[in-house]
């Protein structure tokens, strides 16, 4: 593994880098799993099943072209040097995408939402890609895992800050007309028309605008190392020549394989999971929102402390407690229904206590969902870092490339197994017990693949 001289760069550059998540996060906290989504299915498409199939499939379509250009887009990252033109080119797009979910009114045709999802969901990914990239250049080996598990927490705070300021300020209760502190919506949104949930796109798309600016302004990116047609034929070279090294490098190529399966059942559960509240339930946004709110809450602490244990146990085993309580969430949300849990095992009132989450079964589900908010942010996070401890940096760019296309090559199989089995079955929840099985699947090949991957032999 080839090395290139290290100097860590100074702390108002990492922090800088840092702010990408913050940055970058509210898209998938507000847009994807907790008010946009669920509004897609359960106000825009004509029943839940429906609505299920139709957003599993939109995150299918976007899989497919991470998976296919992810890449090749990392190889031509170390090929032309800098990381930063990508970053604004990819950010250009996912803004424009997400401003026109406004337009997305009840009654609308399901195509456009789906459409700006793709867009908005393919250049956030990339974007990451060459952010990710940057990060071994940045920062010393042996802090990767904490600051990697510091800025996913930073991301996980400003989701929380969006969400709340949505709850606040922007999402009127139908049948109040108020804010979750009494006050009209800003801007005179209309619940009834859906403009709680559709402001969410311009919403998220300025602030991803605004605080991505830091890092490009404080942190420093590679040099230019070749034009772009040269760099076009040496990144498709160096895309062949790495997945032919990776074949010497099985220890890698193993965390790779667990990595692309456990991914799809963790990123099948972030786009679902919400969906599938919102449809069992009814939630509307205020409850959506304040579920989110208390997922992310956790997560924030989870985050911090994995970061503590990343450090000390090291990212494979925080990357395996986390996938073990991803695994006993998912089945104890999808055990769950209207008067029971653990699939009938304990019986519920189902009695309706007045207020949000009025029933025994709301509360059971958000135990549950608690759980997988614990979780799903040190798994990803220890993930990267347990990455950025297996290649140097001047492999980062197409590594990373690779990296994406292992949490996205068949990030498409999950959703689509969501979504047929849904509409095979006529049951959400059934198709909801799929995500079980990429997630055991990829925990057992994890348990196999050595710590770190550097070595050419296991």
């Amino acid at each position: 593994m080839s090395q290139i001289d290290f100097s860590p760069a100074p702390k108002k550059a990492i922090r800088a880098w840092m702010l990408f998540d913050w940055a970058a996060q509210p898209f998938f906290t507000v847009v994807i799993t907790f008010i946009f989504g669920p509004y897609f299915v359960s106000r825009l498409a004509t029943d839940p099943v429906e609505g299920q199939a139709a957003w599993g499939y939109t995150i299918t379509i976007a899989g497919i072209l991470i998976a296919v250009l992810a890449p090749v887009l990392g190889a031509l990252a170390d090929a032309t040097g800098p990381r930063k033109p990508w970053i604004a080119f990819f950010a250009a797009i996912k803004i424009i995408a997400l401003a026109l979910l406004w337009l997305v009114a009840p009654g609308s045709a399901l195509w456009l939402p789906m459409l700006c999802v793709i867009f908005a969901m393919v250049a956030a990914e990339f974007s990451i890609v060459f952010n990710d990239s940057m990060m071994p250049r940045l920062i010393p080996q042996e802090d990767i895992g904490r600051v990697s598990n510091l800025a996913w927490g930073l991301g996980y705070a400003g989701g929380l800050v969006v969400l709340f300021s949505v709850l606040l300020l922007l999402a009127g209760n139908p049948a109040t007309g108020k804010t979750l502190i009494g006050i009209a919506p800003l801007f005179g949104l209309d619940a009834t028309q859906g403009e709680d949930a559709r402001i969410t796109g311009p919403y998220a798309a300025l602030w991803y605008l605004l605080f991505i600016l830091p890092m490009f302004l404080l942190t420093p990116d590679s040099k230019k190392a070749a034009p772009l047609t040269a760099a076009v034929k040496r990144s498709v070279g160096e895309l062949k020549n790495t997945l032919r090294e990776l074949m010497q490098r099985p220890g890698l190529f193993r965390f790779l394989i667990a990595r692309m399966t456990y991914q799809d059942g963790v990123n099948g559960l972030l786009a679902l999971g919400g969906t599938f509240a919102a449809g069992m339930f009814g939630w509307q946004t205020i409850e959506m929102g304040i579920y989110g709110i208390l997922l992310l809450v956790v997560a924030i602490g989870g985050c911090a402390a994995a970061g503590k244990m990343d450090m000390h146990l090291g990212s494979k085993k925080v990357v395996v407690i986390g996938l073990c309580c991803l695994v006993i969430a998912t089945l104890g949300i999808i055990s769950t229904g209207p008067g029971y849990t653990l699939f009938g095992l304990m019986q519920l009132s189902q009695q309706d206590s007045g207020g949000l989450f009025a029933t025994a079964a709301e509360k059971a589900y958000i135990v549950f969902g608690l759980l997988i908010g614990l979780a799903f942010g040190p798994v990803q996070a220890s993930s990267r870092s347990f990455m950025a401890r297996s290649v140097s940096a001047d492999e980062a760019g197409r590594y990373f490339g690779v990296y994406a296309l292992s949490g996205r090559a068949t990030a498409f199989l999950a959703p689509m197994a969501v979504a047929s089995l849904t509409l095979y079955a006529d049951s959400a929840r059934i198709g909801m017990a799929a995500l079980v099985v990429f997630l055991i699947v990829g925990l057992i090949i994890l348990l196999k693949s050595p710590y770190p991957a550097r070595s050419s032999t296991v």
